[in-house]
């Protein structure tokens, strides 16, 4: 796993030692990233420099140094990323008369680029990755993403200077790069507590989309827009309609065989490897299925926590002794948890407020002591049916129609004035939709009128919002698990894990999104998903395969902590210094009386704001950081 960036530089007015000294500054941003070695690659004439943070996986000498060009000399490659079947795809290049000089799944894809085009290249291989490819005789550059989007990659102009990189901190040193605040970005960042595909918080900065590829060219055009290589939606609606017709039994020996392919492409490493444990349906299930395939015990890793209701320890322990892994726990005590908290800013260097950013930031710091890789359980959930929220919304869903609208308004409105607890706020939510779509989007949505809460922006359309492209599925369940996967799962699921683990130069692997499971999982019908114990029933049976039922059957519990508390103690000195009301004002970025109002009400335990708060000092955090005051 690694880190990328560049520019080209249309100018072309800098000396080769000029455009190095410039990208190995940027470079040297994602340290973290790649702490094992670094790279540049520089072309004066065409003002083009790409450059490499390496955290050494596969092939750890020098053959697998990067920036890498192909065999030909025709492509220049910085990777980001890891391909699972790069084997397999070694032995069918070689059958075509390729040569390799070394064992890294980079060269296997610069192989496959220079003998199918990068088009099927990208559609054969199996990965997570990110990269920039410099093609030197048709001068241009191709960024590409994996079809889940595990992987980040930010493009964009400065000027005549196009930028790129993993992580938003590697551009800023650029002096042609102008950080200005996207207004509409930070809009639809108050509504979701992330910023979705294809913005970013910066104007004129964007995220390469997952399963997607953008070409810039230097002849004569500045480039085109990203296209898919792979879609999500097509592959839901085309399972959807053409369901497999086969057992549960069958379905589930489907599914084994799948999973366990995936998980062991996964366990390919050429340093230590472990897994995530919580003792949930999904990291149960691939520990499980990691245990099966090795000769030795299997080292996982689990954090708890002494509050009550948010310690996954005790169950992950129970699952370790059954598999008879080489588990370690961690308790995490308040103070180290909240100690985190002011590093968010440089971790997550786009505003990012999903509060499992610190948990999972600690399990990734407890298992980098004894592991470089470690494979997790995301993906579970938007695959199988695993969200509470699905089924909730289904039971209600198709009953909205039988009340009118004006009468559900105005009694969502009377319990939106009421102290809020969870059921009321949702069931608010619930009588205010218009439809399903706008069911899905309140569910997934915190501050429910952003215009209200800035002082200026407007929501740009996303996948969340724009209904003008909603999937055609044969149920509500369906198409929030297709929307999840366009938006929620790469923009928030994805990101979280990814800028928590690099933080401290660990790989996480997720074999629940091999997109050969996604697939199949799409193809498996909708009552193999849930039961009544609710999701997941093609995951629990198959985990019951591995592991006693009574060790996991149990109500799902999510990654969390108590933020809304700690901002009523421990944190409200730090809270009350970013919502200073008067700074709050000289920003000019939000409504300064709303949002006083809504801390106010926290602090005194009359609302629970915690999750909207969460996403304004968030962004107060993310501000002073990169901005300053």
């Amino acid at each position: 796993m690694c880190g990328i960036t560049g520019f080209i530089d249309l100018q072309r007015d800098k000396d080769g030692e000029s455009l190095a000294s410039l990208v190995s500054d940027m470079n040297n941003t994602l340290v973290h990233r790649g702490p094992d070695s670094d790279g540049i690659w520089v072309d004066h004439e065409v003002g083009v420099a790409l450059a490499h943070r390496r955290l050494a996986i596969i092939d750890l000498s020098e053959t697998g140094h990067q920036p890498m060009k192909s065999f030909s000399g025709r492509y220049v490659i910085s990777f980001n990323g890891e391909i699972y079947n790069f084997l397999s795809l070694k032995t069918r290049l070689e059958e075509k008369g390729c040569k390799f000089s070394g064992t890294s799944d980079t060269e296997v894809l610069l192989a496959a680029i220079e003998t199918w085009g990068l088009k099927k290249a990208l559609i054969e291989i199996n990965g997570m990755f990110a990269f920039a490819l410099w093609d030197q005789k048709e001068r241009e550059i191709h960024l590409a993403r994996d079809r889940m989007g595990k992987k980040p990659l930010y493009y964009g102009w400065a000027g005549k200077t196009f930028l790129f990189g993993s992580e938003l901190k590697s551009l800023r040193p650029h002096p042609d790069f102008v950080p200005e605040i996207n207004r509409d970005a930070l809009a639809i960042y108050t509504r979701h507590n992330y910023v979705p595909v294809p913005w970013s918080i910066y104007k004129n900065i964007y995220k390469i989309p997952p399963a997607s590829f953008l070409t810039i060219s230097l002849e004569g055009k500045k480039g085109s827009s990203p296209e898919k290589y792979w879609d999500i939606t097509h592959i839901a609606e085309r399972g959807c309609r053409e369901p497999l017709d086969i057992s549960f039994e069958q379905a589930v020996d489907d599914l084994e065989s799948i999973l366990g392919e995936a998980v062991s492409e996964r366990m390919i490493s050429d340093v230590p490897l472990g897994a995530f444990l919580s003792g949930g349906i999904d990291s149960s299930l691939i520990t499980a299925m990691m245990q099966k395939n090795s000769d030795r015990p299997v080292k996982t890793f689990c954090i708890g926590f002494e509050e009550a209701g948010y310690n996954e320890a005790i169950d992950a322990k129970k699952i370790a002794e059954h598999l008879g892994t080489d588990h370690t726990e961690f308790y995490v005590t308040a103070d180290e948890a909240r100690n985190v908290i002011p590093d968010l800013a440089s971790i997550f260097d786009e505003p990012f407020a999903d509060p499992s950013q610190i948990p999972t930031y600690h399990v990734a710091r407890l298992a980098r002591q004894d592991v470089t890789v470690a494979l997790s359980g995301d993906g579970g959930d938007e695959g199988f049916a695993g969200y509470g929220r699905y089924h909730t919304a289904q039971n209600v869903a198709g009953k909205l129609h039988k009340i009118p609208y004006s009468l559900r308004s105005i009694a969502g409105g009377f319990l939106n004035h009421l102290p809020i607890n969870g059921r009321a706020q949702k069931l608010s939510e619930i009588l205010g939709a218009r439809d399903e779509n706008e069911l899905y989007r309140q569910l997934m949505s915190y501050w429910k009128s952003p215009e209200n809460l800035l002082t200026s922006g407007s929501e740009p359309l996303v996948a969340m919002n724009d209904f003008t492209n909603t999937p055609d599925m044969d149920s509500f369940i369906n198409k929030m698990m297709v929307m999840d996967m366009q938006a929620y799962l790469p923009d928030d699921i994805l990101v979280k894990v990814d800028r928590a683990s690099m933080a401290v130069s660990l790989e996480i692997r997720a074999p629940l999104l091999d997109y050969k499971v996604i697939e199949y999982a799409w193809r498996v019908p909708l009552h193999m998903k849930i039961d009544g114990g609710g999701g997941k029933r093609l995951l629990r049976a198959l985990l019951e395969r591995y592991v006693p039922k009574p060790l996991f059957d149990r109500p799902k519990q999510g990654f969390g902590i108590p933020h809304g508390k700690w901002l009523r103690g421990p944190l409200e000195d730090w809270a009350e210094n970013l919502l200073d009301e008067n700074r709050l004002q000289t920003d000019g970025f939000f409504n300064a009386p709303l949002v006083r109002q809504k801390w106010q009400e926290h602090v005194s335990g009359k609302q629970d704001w915690s999750y909207h708060l969460w996403s304004i000092l968030m962004f107060q955090a993310w501000h002073e950081r990169w901005v300053g005051k």
